[in-house]
């Protein structure tokens, strides 16, 4: 229980500070960290990916879902601060949101908590490590599926000889058709179930953005996979394609939280 109490006052600490007044501090060092663990793996992908592809496309798969999600958490909590200081002219000045890291203890004790804070001052939503995890896990069970898929598409459509562009274009017209609306459909459903969300939740997150993320994915993709099939060696092809989907996995993150407060101006209650 102290264990408990201490971690959770550690990471509320830890999310009310900001570098520079501007950069969640919590955020930036998970950032740092994911960014190290790519560095690892793009050192040495060759040889875990010669020795054990699925498992080495699995981490892959999840370090990147985690970068993605950890880029959309950033730019939830800048806009959301944008936009508190938009309400509140007031909000950031003297407090220890706007105080440098190197000045912040000298000048602003710790807060112990902001429950009596009224919305409008209150800091953006601190760091959602369930949420980064559902993503990091939902990228490692689909490597996988991702890795018999594309090892289908090249035993079936081999790009070679003087059929390489025409194939090309019937992988992307298989993988878009096919394992595009699939995929979506495996990813809102296993975020929202994962969230807690039964049958209804489930129905009513297809209703509100899956049909929207499906038009967006046929903007998007359909060029990305093309030069993916076309030129891309086949073990790097799921990294290449996740690396591109970090905007993309950022963007269902942001689509796929749908429980983002709302702050008033007039909002005074705690």
């Amino acid at each position: 229980m102290v264990v408990n109490e201490t971690r959770r006052r550690m990471l509320r600490q830890l999310n009310s500070r900001y570098i520079y007044g501007k950069y969640p501090l919590l955020h930036a060092i998970v950032f740092i960290i994911q960014l190290t663990m790519v560095t690892v793996l793009v050192r040495k992908f060759n040889g875990y990916y010669a020795n054990r592809p699925v498992l080495t496309t699995m981490i892959t798969n999840a370090v990147l879902g985690g970068i993605a999600d950890t880029v959309a958490q950033t730019l939830t909590a800048l806009r959301m601060r944008q936009r508190q200081k938009k309400l509140n002219p007031d909000y950031g000045k003297d407090d220890f949101f706007s105080i440098e890291i190197s000045e912040l203890d000298k000048k602003v004790p710790w807060p112990e908590d902001d429950f009596m804070t009224p919305a409008s001052k209150r800091g953006p939503p601190p760091f959602d490590f369930e949420r980064l995890t559902r993503f990091m896990a939902y990228g490692f069970m689909m490597a996988p599926v991702q890795h018999k898929w594309f090892g289908f598409l090249e035993h079936m459509l081999p790009i070679g000889g003087g059929k390489a562009t025409s194939n090309a274009l019937r992988r992307v017209a298989f993988d878009q058709l096919i394992f595009a609306p699939c995929g979506l459909a495996c990813f809102f459903t296993f975020m929202t179930v994962a969230e807690g969300g039964g049958k209804r939740a489930v129905m009513r997150k297809f209703q509100d953005v899956y049909l929207p993320a499906l038009k967006a994915n046929f903007m998007v993709w359909p060029l990305v996979q093309m030069l993916n099939f076309r030129i891309i060696p086949i073990q790097f092809q799921i990294p290449f394609v996740s690396t591109i989907g970090i905007a993309w996995t950022a963007y269902l993150s942001m689509s796929n939280a749908s429980d983002e407060p709302v702050v008033t101006s007039n909002d005074n209650s705690p």
